[in-house]
């Protein structure tokens, strides 16, 4: 572990080989597990495990009750929404051992995965990408799409600032709070600079 300064309360349990980033914050009962990657600004709620070679960018948010597990990566600015739930195994068993067939699940920057979502593993979450409450999401979600249900299915897009986003017929929208631009574009937004 290195001697970067970080907070963990005295209930945390953070195995060897972690490496965890300057202002980090991790709370009571949560275990790191080893040789995970956390990046700085982190905040890691009550009741987190995060499982060995786990990898999180900068200034990522995981609430109360929410397992990570290996296969997971997360890009800097991701919310991980109280009690959502990674897979790593398609086909899980007790009596068969499957750790050497976990499938990667790779979360985009600033996306946010709502309280009680289900990430069925291998598919990709794309960067600004907003997973409603309680979806369970059973394929790769494009960056910047706003999904809902079980299975989830998309009903819009959404800004990087969180508003859901209207496209005019020239397929342009403006975000209400940050006043960026977006098009739409051959089923893809991306952000006009």
């Amino acid at each position: 572990m290195n001697q970067v300064e970080y907070f963990a309360h005295e209930t945390a349990i953070i195995d060897e080989g972690c490496r965890i980033g300057a202002g980090t914050k991790i709370w009571h009962f949560s275990h790191i597990m080893p040789n995970c990657v956390i990046g700085e600004r982190c905040n890691i709620g009550q009741n987190v495990v995060i499982s060995p070679e786990v990898v999180l960018g900068n200034n990522v948010k995981i609430q109360n009750n929410v397992s990570v597990y290996t296969g997971v990566t997360c890009e800097d600015d991701v919310f991980l929404g109280p009690s959502m739930v990674f897979t790593n195994v398609t086909n899980p068993r007790s009596a068969v051992n499957r750790r050497s067939q976990y499938a990667k699940t790779h979360v985009g920057k600033g996306a946010t995965i709502g309280a009680n979502a289900t990430v069925v593993c291998g598919h990709d979450i794309g960067a600004y990408a907003f997973i409603g409450a309680g979806a369970v999401v059973t394929k790769t979600i494009p960056p910047y799409a706003l999904v809902v249900g079980n299975p989830s299915r998309q009903i819009g897009w959404m800004s990087e600032y969180g508003h859901r986003l209207h496209f005019d017929a020239a397929g342009h929208a403006t975000c209400p709070e940050s006043g960026e631009h977006y098009q739409l574009k051959d089923g893809k937004v991306t952000k006009i600079e």
